[in-house]
Order: structure tokens, then sequence, then C-alpha cells
């Protein structure tokens, strides 16, 4: 058990270095780069003494010398850093917000006054990475969508108020103070409109219904984010969670996405037989919509224990690497009942021995099943009823290969 525990540990560890540990790294990289020219010009103009830093004048100042265009600049590298703890995560909505936040960031940095090609170059790279690696990000929850939801109301907030600020003569009556601002800018995003300030140019009505679009979007946005995995997910574990994990028993669990694992899936579904299905995250399967299917690593023993191993009547690793399908039937026994019994499959011949050694009930390779039922039809043999009952079932306490 001591050497298992420790296979166990290095697994683990070795899972912590995945690429969309990488990729959040990099878009947070890339946040930080895109960010310096924006923090620079507002350094350059802002006053030196931090007291009036804080006045409507020192504010409006900075924003004609930095120019408006820092604004956004500032925004997207801070939501980029912040998008990169979602691809942390490994968030969906994290996953699209950096990639449209990517094309923003490139498309900027390539047509700015001052082009940086490089950064751009190294933004598009990033953009194809996200797109090679979406697979990986596959999960909706509320912690994800909460975040997002702030971080978007936050950053149209900002953008807001300082463009109220920046454009206050343009109103009726001027807006010169941040609570005439923050006032202007809550009223125009949640599209209330009370008709008391007024943009009076055509710059401050375009500002005016961006804050309005953008205020739409970016509510209604939050809203699916948050409600969505609530409501989803407490239908997801009501369906699938407690009723399913109920019925679970005298079933069969399989383990893995193979050819061989679907066959014996759709086989045993055609004779009656309950069958939970197991496929790690990272893998694409074609199990049907209605399968009892769990997304998680079998290897793990709090897996096998949620697929119901402890009433389960046959445990199958049917993955395409054998030291995966040795790592399940270990957990499997730890998990699984007293008539719980295990199948391990042997993808290469040569491995036979080393997964003998985990103790399965039957061990199948398909290599040495073709090589016997092939010879023995060349030669003439017979392939009766209880030679095939040999070949398949074996002695649960001397492990048999499927030969």
């Amino acid at each position: 058990m001591t050497a298992v525990s420790l296979r166990n540990r290095i697994r683990r560890l070795c899972a912590v270095f995945q690429p969309h540990w990488f990729v959040a790294v990099l878009v947070a990289v890339d946040g930080f780069l895109f960010l310096q020219p924006g923090v620079s010009a507002v350094r350059a103009a802002q006053p030196h003494d931090w007291l009036s830093w804080f006045s409507v004048e020192s504010l409006r100042t900075m924003l004609d010398s930095a120019g408006l265009v820092s604004l956004p600049r500032l925004v997207l590298g801070v939501s980029l850093q912040v998008m990169a703890i979602g691809l942390l995560l490994r968030a969906r909505i994290a996953w699209a917000f950096s990639l449209l936040l990517l094309i923003a960031t490139g498309t900027i940095a390539l047509w700015s006054e001052h082009g940086r090609a490089g950064l751009a170059v190294y933004t598009l790279v990033l953009a194809l990475m996200l797109v090679a690696y979406w697979r990986r990000f596959d999960r909706s929850s509320l912690a994800a969508g909460s975040l997002f939801a702030v971080l978007s109301i936050l950053s149209l907030l900002v953008y807001s108020v300082f463009g109220a600020l920046y454009m206050g003569d343009e109103f009726h009556p001027a807006i010169h103070d941040i609570v005439s601002a923050l006032y202007f800018a809550v009223v125009s995003m949640s599209t209330v409109g009370y008709g008391d300030i007024t943009p009076q140019t055509a710059s401050s009505k375009l500002f005016t219904v961006s804050i309005i679009i953008m205020g739409i979007t970016v509510f209604a946005t939050s809203v699916s984010a948050i409600i969505g995995p609530i409501i989803g997910g407490n239908l997801k574990r009501l369906v699938k969670g407690r009723l399913t994990h109920v019925m679970r028993k005298n079933h069969i669990i399989i383990a893995g996405a193979t050819p061989l694992a679907q066959s014996v899936y759709n086989a045993m579904r055609e004779r009656g037989f309950d069958v939970t299905v197991i496929v790690p995250q990272d893998v694409a399967h074609m199990y049907p919509e209605g399968a009892d299917l769990i997304m998680a690593d079998p290897s793990e023993e709090s897996v096998l224990a949620d697929a119901g191993a402890s009433k389960a009547r046959y445990i199958l690793a049917l993955r395409n690497d054998d030291a995966e399908n040795a790592f399940i039937v270990l957990a499997a026994k730890e998990v699984g009942g007293a008539e719980t019994r295990t199948v391990a499959l042997a993808n290469t011949s040569t491995h036979l021995d080393k997964i003998k050694r985990v103790g399965p009930d039957m061990v199948l390779s398909l290599q040495l099943l073709g090589g016997e039922v092939l010879a023995r039809t060349l030669s003439g043999e017979p392939l009766d009823s209880d030679l095939i009952a040999r070949m398949l079932f074996a002695d649960t306490a001397s492990p048999r290969v499927v030969s």
C-alpha cells in the first residue's frame, strides 16, 4: 500500500504541470506587457503631491496628458491578469473572455501610434494556444461566473466614470465631480435614464450610447454567468448525481473511451445491463448523450466510490495506457465490494506480467486473444464453448490472461 500511495502522490504532483497552468501564466504576462505603456503614461502625468492626485482637477489633467486611449489599455491589461486566474480554474467563461481580450489587445498593440509588432505576434500565438487547448477549459462554476461578473461591472464602471469626467463640459449640467460622474455612470449602465444629466455634443452622445450598450451586455452576461451554473449544477446534481447514485447497484463500471470500451458499453446496454462510464476530462468520447457518464480520473478512489464501486458487479479498466489500467485496478480493490470483480486491458503483450502483479480478476490481451483464435482456426483445432469460457474467465485467486 505504501508503494501505491507513493505512486498516486507522484501522479498528482505531475498533474499540476498541465497546459492550462502554462497558458494562464502566459496570459498574465501578456496583460502585464500590454499594461506597461498605460501605466507609464499615467505615472508621467500624475502630480507629485499624492493628496492632490485624488482631486477631480488632477484626474482630468492626467487624462488630458496621458490620453483617453490609456484608459482602455489599463482596463484590458488588468482584465487579462484577472482572466489568468479563471484559466487556472479551467473556467469556460474565462477561456472565451481571454480569447476576446487577446484579439483586442493584439489589434491595439499592432495599430497603436507606437506599434509593438513583437507584442502583437506574441498575443496572436497565445490566442492560437488557447484555441488549441480549448478542451482543457470545460468547467462552469459559480465562483468563476461571479469573478467575471464583478470584473466586467467594475471595468465598465471605471470606463464610464473616467469618461464622464473627461467629457465633463459636454454634459448639461457639466460633470465636474466624482459623485456626479459615478451617478451618471450607474444611471446609464442600468438604462434607467432619469434625464437630469444629458449629453450635449455628438461625442458625449456616442459615449453615453456605448455605456448603455455595454451595460445591457455586461448585466445580461453577468446574470447568465451566475444564475446558469446554479440552475444547471442543481439540475445536474439532482438528475445525474443523487438519483443516479442511488440507482447504481449491480452495475458495470467502464473506465475509458477506447473503441473497445465503447463497444463493450453498447453490448452491455443491449443486454439490459446498467453501465456507468468514467472518462477523464481531457479525453474525447462518443458515448451517447443519455449515458451515465462521470468526467473524472477513474484511477482516483473517490471517483470510483461516487460511481458505486462498492455495489458494482465488474470494474473494467479499458484505457489505452496500461499503467493507467493498473492504477484503476489498484483503486478498485480499495473501494470495490466483496463481489466486485476487476478486468484489466493489456494493450501491449509485454506488459502482461506487470499488470498481473496488481491482481485483477481477469486480464484481457487482444493481441494474444486474436493470435490464439487465428492459430487454432488455421491449424484446424476446434473452438468450442468450453474453450471460449476458459479464455474469457479466470479464477479470482489466480488471474488468467485472455489469450
